[in-house]
């Protein structure tokens, strides 16, 4: 089975910045709501948890159950995630002064550690949020901090468990792709031999072994989503292949 990268989505906006940081390294990654998470299986190197724009303190976020892999493989919260995981396991998390949006500088940062390594003082990095970690529980370890946010980053002793208030998957943060292969190939050890090309070779053999003579309606809007779909239907079963598209009158001019 080909190794991958778990990525619950918490609703972050970000969300799909982070799978694509981790497939331009040439790791496989998947994203399930955080409230579906599939069966860990051995391929499933690390999982990551998104942002999002609910707070911890609120109760009607999420509460995600991380049994399944927290402790037993490597384990990267990113600002709702690294939050979730300080206040329901002891620390504490309250409202910032001010909303943290927009650029920072790390002004400490534990090169030591296997996520920070290579990390350069005052790094530039993306903030994006309005809860701030203000403790966190003793086994928790800071591994770096901005001037305003004393917990930017942090390991938990003796798990491979992590978390960071900012988003190393947005461009402004100017290391964040350096952060990830940390994380992605130094800790979850991935071996960096995937490809879209591979990609795409493996699921038309899937679909192939799944539909084998059957026939296949599509509902094609003209969207990404549902054109890749197809293209992949149709090299897997061809003439066996039935696109319908409906125009709804809400496509771009001209198309």
């Amino acid at each position: 089975m080909q190794e991958m990268i778990l990525i619950l989505d918490f609703g972050s906006q970000y969300t799909q910045l982070i799978a694509r940081r981790i497939r331009e390294l040439n790791v496989y990654s998947e994203i399930h709501p955080w409230n579906k998470c599939p069966e860990i299986t051995p391929n499933v190197k690390g999982v990551i948890l998104s942002g999002s724009p609910f707070s911890v303190r609120d109760e009607k976020s999420p509460r995600p159950d991380l049994a399944a892999f927290k402790g037993k493989l490597p384990l990267l919260g990113v600002c709702f995630g690294a939050q979730y995981m300080a206040h329901h396991f002891g620390g504490e998390v309250a409202p910032s002064e001010i909303r943290e949006y927009g650029r920072a500088n790390l002004s400490f940062v534990d090169r030591s550690n296997s996520l920070t390594a290579g990390i350069s003082d005052l790094s530039q990095v993306w903030m994006s949020h309005g809860d701030t970690i203000k403790s966190v529980p003793d086994n928790y370890k800071i591994i770096a901090s901005t001037e305003d946010v004393r917990v930017a980053g942090y390991a938990i002793e003796g798990e491979e468990t992590y978390g960071i208030q900012f988003h190393p998957e947005v461009y402004h943060s100017l290391e964040g792709q350096q952060l990830i292969k940390n994380f992605v190939v130094h800790i979850c050890g991935c071996q960096q031999d995937w490809t879209p090309d591979a990609f795409v070779e493996s699921t038309v053999a899937d679909l192939q072994e799944k539909l084998g003579n059957d026939k296949v309606i599509l509902g094609l809007s003209g969207g990404v989503d549902s054109s890749v779909a197809a293209m992949l239907l149709h090299k897997a079963i061809g003439a066996n292949l039935h696109c319908i598209f409906v125009n709804n009158g809400l496509l771009r001019k001209n198309e």
